[in-house]
This record gives C-alpha cells, sequence and structure tokens, in this order.
C-alpha cells in the first residue's frame, strides 16, 4: 500500500521513515501539520506486527496531535513518531541516539516527547543527538515528565463529565480503568482521592498490583474491564478500545479516558452518541501533557525558565474547551467528536490562513 493510499494519510505535510543498520532502528515520523508552529508529539516504541500497521498508527496519532494541539490553544503542530520494535527487550541507548539522528535531520519542523514504550531515561540519549526533545530534566527550562499533567487534564475532565451526565461530584463514583502505566496510574491516584471507587485492569500485573495497593482498586482481568458496571469508563491504553465489540459491553454513560484514538472509527463516536453515552474527545481531555511539552519548548526557544503558571492557564481553559464542545453537542444533538473536530479543523485552517496573508 502507498502511503497516499492510507486512509489515515489525510494530506499529511510529510511521513519520513529511517532505517539505521548499525542499532536496527525503524522508524517512521510524521507530520500532519505545522501551520500552528512546529509540529510535536511524542514517540511511542511497539512490536508492530506490519509496517503498515506502524504507518497508519503513525499517521493517525499525527493528525491527532495537530487535533489537540490546536484545541489547546498551543503554538504548535501536530506530528508523531513510532519506533517499531519490543520496548522490553529491543531498547538501547545506540538505538535512541539514532533516534535523535533522525528528529535532527528534520532541522526542527517536529518535537518529540515520550509516549507508550518510551521513557525520559530512553530520551536523554535521544538528547544527545538533537535539541528537538522535550520532557527532560536537568535545564531551566526543563517541564520533567509530562505525565502527570495529562492525568489531571483527564481528571478534570472527567469530573466535569461526571457532573454533566449525573448532577454529582466524584464521591462514590466508580470508574473502570483500562490501562494503568504513566498516566492512568496518576489518574487513579487523583481519583481515589478525590472519594471515587476504582476498577483497574493492565497487562502489567507487578504495576497493577502497586496501583491498586495506592488505590484500594479492584482489580479485573483485561478482557473483562468493559463488563464492569461502573458509571465512567476511562480507556487509558491503546488506541481502538471502542470498537464494535466492545461498545454494547459498556454499562455506564460516561467514556472519558486518556488513550489517544480511542475510537475504532469515526463511526463508533456517532453510535456512542446515540446510545446515549458521553464521550470526552481524546485528544481534548488528554491534552495536559502536550500543554506542558508547549511551555517547556517555548522556554527552551526564548532561553527562559519554565513557567508553570502558564499551563495552570492553558489547563483551565482546555476543560473550558470540553465544556464548549458538551454545550455544542447537546443544543445540536451531534456526537461530541464531530463537534471537536469541526472546532480544531476551523483552527487549523485559520492559522493556515493567517500564514498566508502574513
Amino acid at each position: 500500500m502507498s502511503v497516499f493510499d492510507s486512509p489515515a494519510f489525510e494530506n499529511h505535510e510529510g511521513v519520513h521513515a529511517v532505517f539505521d543498520e548499525k542499532t536496527g532502528l525503524k522508524t517512521i515520523i510524521a507530520i500532519h501539520s505545522t501551520a500552528r508552529g512546529p509540529a510535536a508529539g511524542g514517540c511511542r516504541m511497539w512490536p508492530y506486527e506490519t509496517d503498515d500497521a506502524a504507518l497508519t498508527d503513525a499517521l493517525r496519532l499525527s493528525r491527532a496531535m495537530s487535533y489537540k494541539n490546536a484545541l489547546a490553544d498551543i503554538p504548535l503542530g501536530g506530528g508523531k513518531a513510532v519506533i517499531i520494535g519490543d520496548a522490553r527487550t529491543q531498547k538501547t541507548p545506540a538505538l535512541f541516539e539514532a533516534f535523535g539522528r533522525a528528529v535532527e535531520g528534520l532541522g526542527g519542523r517536529y518535537w518529540t516527547a515520550e509516549d507508550v514504550g518510551v521513557s525520559p531515561a530512553d530520551l536523554e540519549s535521544a538528547r544527545k543527538q538533537t535539541r528537538y526533545v522535550a520532557g527532560l530534566e536537568g535545564h531551566a527550562a526543563a517541564s520533567g515528565d509530562p505525565s502527570p499533567v495529562t492525568a489531571e487534564g483527564v481528571f478534570r475532565g472527567l469530573r466535569l463529565c461526571v457532573e454533566r451526565a449525573y448532577g454529582r461530584d466524584l464521591k462514590g463514583v466508580r470508574v473502570a480503568i483500562q490501562g494503568v502505566g504513566h498516566v492512568g496510574a496518576y489518574l487513579a491516584e487523583k481519583l481515589a482521592a478525590a472519594g471515587a471507587e476504582l476498577v483497574i485492569t493492565d497487562v502489567n500485573e507487578a504495576t497493577l498490583a502497586q496501583v491498586a495497593a495506592r488505590t484500594g482498586a479492584t482489580i479485573v482481568p483485561p478482557a473483562a474491564i468493559f463488563d464492569v458496571e461502573a458509571e465512567v469508563f476511562a480507556p487509558c491504553a491503546l488506541g481502538g478500545a471502542i470498537n464494535a465489540e466492545t461498545l454494547g459491553r459498556i454499562r455506564g454513560r460516561v467514556v472519558a479516558g486518556a488513550a489517544n484514538n480511542q475510537l475504532a472509527s469515526p463511526e463508533i463516536g456517532a453510535l456512542l452518541f446515540e446510545r446515549g453515552l458521553l464521550y470526552a474527545p481524546d485528544y481534548v481531555i488528554n491534552g495536559g501533557g502536550i500543554i506542558n511539552v508547549a511551555a517547556e519548548i517555548a522556554a527552551i526557544e526564548a532561553g527562559t525558565a519554565f513557567d508553570p503558571s502558564w499551563v495552570e492557564a492553558k489547563l483551565t481553559r482546555l476543560t473550558a474547551t470540553l465544556g464548549e464542545i458538551l454545550d455544542v453537542s447537546l443544543a445540536e444533538k451531534r456526537p461530541t467528536h464531530e463537534v471537536a473536530d469541526e472546532m480544531a479543523k476551523a483552527r487549523i485552517t485559520g492559522a493556515v490562513a493567517a500564514r498566508k496573508a502574513a
């Protein structure tokens, strides 16, 4: 399949496939849009079954980053990198240095950060070869791991959705969390502190046990999380969790989580709406991390210190934007993902027009 024939291509500005023979690096860096600024998005390492699967993931994630950054109202475009490989067995410092060289080769059109399978320690190696890395410690502009800020944004958005759907706060609300990795674990702790009852699952049993011990959560097998009697389903693992098979098994009225590309297809979003479920569009609710990264990038470029107050203001505005999307969805009787897509596209189109007029 040609990259241009991929249903996920959607007018990407660039798709870069890089292979490094010495380290075995196979990476795809997709740049969807630089209309609002340099493309930014995390790097994911995953043992994709095929190259086409890796390409599709990179393209979908890259477009989602364009939309996410537009609705977070930050001066960044959308991009994403995927590394084909098993993060448990194939990571080496040399591999991530090679990835850093691939990022550097794009001349600042793409800034990378962590994502599934990639840690700040991995990106320290990449940083040896490129300055276009965010989410690290050790300098005045550093923001550190963006995961806690992502979790804070998801927590605020989830709380808002519960208020809209149930007219109550989080105390006693049962939340089923699929995935308690970096973001999911932080989210679980915030929800537990707010009095929510948690049911959690993850493929990593050690992590699962640790989060349960800290939060008092009930553990279920991965395949059972969709069948939990809970007011909220929070997908915080990989994409495509809401699909034709799982949709009918969700018991609550709210879907709000940290995962990217939660809907297997736009049609699933329409079915969620028809069934009366309130869906928080993923790239809206999980925008806290990239806001944190944007503050770091701005500080690096300006040679100043990281500004947490800017992050807080953007995070507050992001929750308000989610509220606006829910308002329009209710008033116009349209699925929330359609409303969010339209808002994001309008902001990107506006940036393109402004750039041409300048």
